[in-house]
């Protein structure tokens, strides 16, 4: 199942409504081997294959928003119907303490659950800070309060938690309680902000990349970081989001 060059066939055994254009579908088996952070690829007969993340791994789930072909195949999904996935792929997240802020910013809020739920299983402490544009855009924010964690939310609009960005709701969850590590997975330019400030607060921080992934297996190029990135972050530089990321170390 975890061989890069191998499908496994899985079956949908339910589906979970995120929000109005997002989708869980939780399939009918494990994966084995994950670690939270890493990707799938996500292949339907005669409409193609896209990475999707993993945010569940007993039993394997994907979060699927509505946004192209193959998404719109997959969300379009209802139990019994099959999907052939290959991974898990790429480096995932470590925990690297006991006390740990997750920052997602869109659909970034998907990979992070699974490292909440890892999180929370060991027995710790998880503040969540989200944020989209409006209260609809959010993402599975109570699934991660089940878990147990502290969730704070921001929206450009205010229509939910605080108004701003999740950059704010960052700085909010800061000044509650002093974290030992930060998690982020989102648009650049929240990464690039949220590496800022754990920089300035002396934390280290991982970061999950988002990229045009095509092969998986770091043989196109297509995912590429942009070599200023890689540098304003101190990553090497060629960095491959399917390959050596999606998940990075900064400091």
């Amino acid at each position: 199942m975890n061989q890069e060059g191998l499908f496994t066939v899985y079956r949908v055994k339910s589906v979970r409504v995120e929000n109005q254009t997002t989708r869980s579908l939780i399939f009918n088996a494990p994966m084995a081997g994950v670690q939270p952070g890493q990707y799938v690829m996500a292949w339907l007969p005669e409409i193609g294959e896209k990475p999707f993340s993993i945010s569940g791994d007993d039993p394997l789930a994907l979060t699927v928003a509505d946004v192209g072909p193959v998404s719109h195949a997959l969300s379009r999904l209802k139990a019994g119907e099959r999907v052939w996935v290959r991974g898990p792929l790429g480096r995932g997240f470590s925990l690297v303490s006991d006390s740990h802020l997750l920052v997602g910013g869109g659909y970034g809020a998907a990979p992070l659950s699974l490292l909440a739920n890892r999180a929370r299983g060991y027995g710790h402490r998880v503040s969540v800070a989200l944020g989209a544009r409006n209260k609809s855009d959010l993402l599975m924010w109570d699934s991660f309060e089940g878990m147990g964690c502290q969730v704070i939310l921001a929206t450009e609009d205010g229509s939910m938690g605080i108004k701003g960005l999740v950059t704010d709701a960052l700085e909010k969850a800061c000044a509650d309680w002093q974290p030992e590590a930060i998690y982020a997975c989102g648009p650049m330019g929240m990464l690039l902000a949220v590496a800022a400030f754990a920089r300035a607060k002396k934390l280290p921080a991982q970061l999950s990349f988002e990229a045009l992934i095509r092969c998986g297996i770091g043989l196109c190029g297509s995912c590429e970081l942009p070599e200023a990135i890689c540098l304003e972050l101190g990553i090497p530089s060629g960095f491959l989001v399917c390959h050596d990321g999606p998940v990075a170390m900064v400091s």
